[in-house]
């Protein structure tokens, strides 16, 4: 996900490619993480957590070296969206997996921190990838960087992907998920690794009871009366977390820096390193206060530090006479208002990264059942992975209209458009959290699956 942002500034030039197809080879990725997520649950229940998370290991390092494979091959476009796709369902599988796995061997005290590890593990794959594609572009010049560079950027994801999967056959099962199906001496052994004997005890009963009630009671589905608000209000919280427009901004942050904010080329990729410093940073702010302050305040406040951002950049944009021309020769705004807007998309950047990043993935972790966990999870994660291919197909066509517009009649809304659009969905999410969200913090899985299926 993160590489993407160095290459398409190159291999869009490099395929001539409009708008639209730009934003289609971006987001075919996001088609596979839907394909993905929605088999996911299924893949999870019946072969377990880890085995699922080792496969979307095996699907991450074919789709990087697919990505990059030199020009003896076919260079076209559908051979590059077939790897892309490869790797979303990767992302897929591995976004629904990877948090209920956390959830499901942490103990209540230090669940939702540990679950913010995921969200941090996210943040600092976008700050090395950023580094990794600064170095491999700054070492060639732009013509090269368009011929070949970007395959060389799409090959650095070999190494995590390599290491995700060696590592993947260290890592222990998850208990709940070896209690299902009827390996409790595993479990229990697991439970001892990890929490020690009395801790331990007190996890396996609590699991235990929670797994005999679910047989006792009648046969039950995410459709159920008293269960599907918990999966709607899941869902919707995982779409909204995309409609914040995060995904734009890390996926096209380059053409931003270029088009919007009168960035030259050379000054592009440093910046991107800066964004991502910023959305690492502010991750450990997270990780520090989830489970202090909870999850529902991080939430409202980062709300509001993201409308901030967003409406520093949308007023800068749409005051902006775009009077001057950039190094690429492209009409810019003045250095100033570009200062301006910057700063709106770093507050944004830390605003996210300390609230809707992170504590999304620690909520739907926590708020579904035991007996419909796995399903729920794929459907609110795959309508995440659907939302976000939305919002990166359509981003770079306003974008290209709004250019079109700009360099006819002196644009009237100068790229400011994407991001009032973005600041009216991010006013929804506070209504949406203020009114529907109940805090989660310090409860185990198992008191939270009484008191929501009470509300």
């Amino acid at each position: 996900t993160g590489v993407i942002n160095g290459t398409q500034f190159f291999f869009s030039k490099y395929f001539e490619l409009t708008g639209a197809l730009k934003g289609f080879i971006v987001s075919s990725a996001l088609l596979g993480a839907l394909v993905g997520a929605a088999f996911a649950g299924i893949l999870s229940k019946k072969i377990g957590r880890k085995n699922s998370l080792i496969i979307s290991a095996v699907f991450f390092s074919l789709s990087a070296w697919w990505s990059g494979l030199p020009a003896m091959f076919p260079e076209t476009i559908e051979f590059l969206v077939i790897a892309r796709i490869i790797g979303g369902m990767a992302i897929g599988i591995a976004s629904m997996n990877a948090p209920m796995y956390i959830a499901e061997i942490a103990p209540a005290k230090n669940r939702g921190n540990l679950v913010t590890y995921y969200q941090l593990a996210i943040v600092i794959g976008f700050f090395v990838v950023f580094l990794v594609t600064y170095f491999i572009g700054n070492e060639l010049t732009e013509a090269q960087n368009i011929d070949y560079g970007w395959r060389q950027m799409f090959w650095s994801e070999l190494v995590p992907s390599s290491i995700f999967l060696i590592l993947l056959f260290f890592v222990p099962k998850s208990p709940r998920w070896l209690m299902l199906k009827n390996r409790n001496e595993e479990a229990n052994a697991i439970l001892k690794r990890i929490h020690g004997e009395e801790l331990a005890e007190n996890e396996y009963i609590d699991i235990r009871e929670s797994i005999e009630k679910d047989i006792k009671s009648d046969k039950v589905s995410i459709f159920t009366k008293s269960l599907l608000p918990i999966v709607i209000i899941g869902t919707i919280l995982s779409i909204l977390q995309q409609f914040t427009g995060i995904n734009a901004v890390l996926y096209y942050g380059a053409d931003i820096f270029e088009q919007a904010l009168g960035f030259g080329k050379d000054d592009i990729l440093a910046q991107q390193i800066l964004l991502a410093s910023v959305n690492l940073i502010f991750t450990f702010i997270a990780m520090f206060t989830v489970d202090k302050l909870g999850r529902k305040p991080l939430l409202i406040i980062g709300g509001f530090g993201m409308l901030l951002g967003f409406l520093i950049i949308g007023f800068t944009l749409y005051g902006s006479d775009y009077s001057h021309l950039n190094s690429a020769g492209v009409p810019a705004i003045s250095t100033t208002e570009g200062i301006y807007s910057l700063i709106g998309i770093l507050i944004f950047i830390a605003s996210f990264a300390m609230s809707m990043g992170p504590v999304v993935w620690v909520i739907l972790s926590e708020i579904f059942p035991n007996k419909i966990r796995s399903a729920a999870m794929s459907v609110a994660v795959a309508a995440q992975w659907l939302a976000n291919y939305f919002v990166s197909q359509t981003f770079p066509i306003v974008v290209e209209s709004d250019a079109n517009k700009l360099q006819v009649d002196g644009g009237v809304w100068n790229h400011a458009l994407p991001y009032f659009i973005f600041s009216g969905f991010i006013i929804i999410i506070i209504i949406f959290v203020w009114k529907f969200i109940p805090e989660t913090k310090g409860k185990t899985l198992e008191e939270m699956e009484s008191i929501f299926t009470k509300k």
